[in-house]
């Protein structure tokens, strides 16, 4: 793929995301004026993990890099606006979600694939504790960071 088709690539996936994450969030009821901060935060999220794992990192991996980074941003548009982190992860977390591969899990289960079904739900579980865990991480950075600037302002 060339270089420009390739840009044009990652750009179609940006929108699509971004317009899937606020739709997504019209479905949860968030506000308004956080719908188009609310596809950010998802475009974001599934373009860090698109990019990544165009490029031979393991899902797992890009599924904690996408968590982390939609963890950031939903952390830094919770504080820009004053809203609740909550409307910014349930909607921003819907690209990330391995939705299709637990498809794919319970349809070997059903149809007795029973190896193929325990490799896609093993992968579905660690794919999902990445998430879990991306999400954790950027909340400890960001209750580092404010308590640090709490203590420093202290002094």
């Amino acid at each position: 793929m060339s270089h420009t088709a390739l840009i044009l690539w990652f750009l179609l996936q940006f929108v699509t995301s971004f317009f899937a994450t606020a739709f997504f969030a019209i479905i949860f009821n968030a506000p308004r004026k956080l719908l188009i901060p609310s596809g950010l935060v998802g475009a974001v999220g599934w373009i860090v993990y698109y990019v990544l794992n165009t490029y031979d990192v393991s899902a797992v991996t890009a599924s904690f890099a996408g968590s982390l980074c939609l963890g950031v941003m939903a952390h830094l548009m919770s504080r820009y606006y004053r809203q609740p982190v909550i409307i910014f992860y349930v909607a921003g977390i819907i690209p990330l979600v391995p939705g299709g591969l637990a498809y794919d899990a319970t349809k070997n289960l059903v149809i007795s694939d029973y190896s193929t079904a325990l490799q896609n739900g093993i992968q579905v579980t660690l794919i999902s504790g990445a998430i879990a865990f991306g999400l954790i991480v950027a909340e400890m950075i960001f209750h580092s960071f404010f308590r640090a600037r709490k203590y420093i302002r202290r002094r």
